[in-house]
């Protein structure tokens, strides 16, 4: 059963002006909202979990299997895809962006409450996995719709790379209020943060998605979608439509990724156990340092997305991803100095390559499918590269890292992976300025 979101009466153009400022700021402050329940995960694995679940592993091994249950959150974000994916095509991008924020909400609360190894031995690890699988599912199914509901409001087909680049402004938001919460709570002493204060920041979570639910709920359903609706061109099985009719789109998609994702995890995550263990510096410099680096994304990627609307959106897109590959050397290169100054500004330039890559993906992908499968499509496309990029990343950083006691090692990694990015991309079809309006595929 198909529901009707056709809207009563034609907007007028200060009404769909109005509309798409309210959607964008829906889709960016709710993504923001569920990018931080996600990166929050992100920064106390590498923080405390290895030593609340695993303590009687080595510390190496211990902060492998924290990484390990790390990357069960981006296994299940294709599922979330899948799920969200489907829905988002059948009944609209509103009603679905509602249900993810709320299943994220509730698993990253419900972190705050697990107990650890001293208290149930194994079963504290068991817990967290199942949950970081919930979180994966519901954040696998927020990008897509919180890009769709910006993009599809846009009236001009030359500002999509802007517009659609407001939802991804939400990843540096959220990881900026991750690793401020935790700077925040970390200030109390060690034993205290280990014991109970890295909770908290899990069970505000609560109230953020109580602000998010009540901005979403004040939107209306895209024109794209509502048209389709009208026209009854609504697919009944858009995941299985999807697959069959685009399946190049959703590989290039996920490979297009690489350089962007692994590198991503990789300066925000395994920086943190690089950064104690080999480095010798204190949490709260490494916190203060990514917390430096996401406001500057704060610029960088609406910067980018608009310069994807101006040069191109593969054009833009590559020369991230060449960037990126260059940079992992400097990267690794700044840290071993071992100088705090060389190592705050490494980190705090970190996201500049990603997000000259990131500013125009949301654009890049989500127009490479068909109105009726684009929720479907974008989804699966971006969300697969977690299990081949995202997941594994910090987890092979760490594995190579101990393998060739050599960061040289984590630097070629994610110069392989800008390789990989640049095939991809280079096999994808720029759809810059032109219209998708409608339901079919953009010639």
């Amino acid at each position: 059963m198909t529901i009707s979101h056709a809207n009563p009466t034609p907007l007028s153009s200060l009404e769909h002006q109005i509309q798409l400022r309210r959607a964008v700021i829906a889709s960016t402050i709710g993504t923001a909202i569920e990018w931080y329940d996600f990166f929050l995960y992100s920064t106390v694995t590498g923080l405390v979990f290895a030593k609340l679940f695993f303590p009687h592993s080595d510390p190496w091994v211990g902060t492998l299997e924290a990484f390990a249950i790390y990357a069960v959150g981006f296994a299940a974000r294709p599922v979330g895809a899948a799920i969200f994916g489907h829905y988002g095509d059948r009944i609209g991008r509103k009603s679905t962006l509602i249900a993810t924020l709320l299943l994220m909400g509730v698993a990253t609360f419900a972190v705050a409450l697990v107990p650890t190894y001293q208290s149930i031995g194994v079963w504290g690890a068991v817990i967290l996995t199942i949950l970081r699988f919930i979180q994966g599912v519901g954040v696998g199914g927020e990008w897509g719709g919180s890009v769709l509901m910006s993009m599809e409001w846009a009236r001009s087909d030359k500002t999509r790379g802007l517009i659609a680049s407001w939802p991804q402004f939400g990843v540096p938001c959220g990881l900026f209020l991750a690793n401020l919460a935790v700077l925040a709570f970390s200030q109390m002493s060690g034993e205290q943060f280990l014991a109970w204060g890295w909770r908290i920041p899990f069970a505000l979570s609560l109230i953020l998605v109580g602000v998010g639910l009540y901005i979403r709920l004040g939107i209306l359903e895209t024109p794209v979608f509502t048209r389709l609706v009208a026209e009854q061109k609504i697919e009944r099985a858009p995941m299985l439509a999807v697959l069959i009719e685009h399946p190049k789109e959703i590989l290039l998609s996920a490979f297009a990724r690489m350089s962007e994702q692994a590198p991503f995890y990789i300066f925000t995550a395994f920086i943190f156990s690089y950064g104690i263990g080999s480095l010798k510096v204190s949490r709260d410099f490494l916190l203060t340092a990514v917390l430096a680096a996401s406001v500057l994304s704060f610029v960088s990627i609406p910067v980018f997305g608009h310069l994807s609307d101006q040069i191109g959106r593969k054009t833009m897109y590559m020369i991230g991803a060449a960037v990126t590959g260059v940079f992992g050397f400097i990267y690794f290169g700044m840290l071993n100095t071992g100088s705090e100054p060389i190592i705050f500004l490494a980190i705090f330039l970190s996201l500049v390559p990603h997000d000259m890559q990131y500013g125009p993906q949301a654009a890049l992908i989500a127009e490479s499918f068909t109105g009726r499968l684009r929720y479907s499509g974008a989804s699966l496309g971006y969300q697969l590269a977690s299990v081949i990029a995202g997941g594994p990343a910090p987890l092979i950083a760490t594995w190579l890292y101990k393998t060739y006691q050599s960061a040289t090692a984590v630097a070629l990694y994610i110069a392989a992976c800008a390789v990989i990015t640049l095939i991809a991309t280079a096999l994808m079809t720029d759809y810059t300025g032109k219209d998708i309006s409608g339901e079919y595929k953009m010639q």
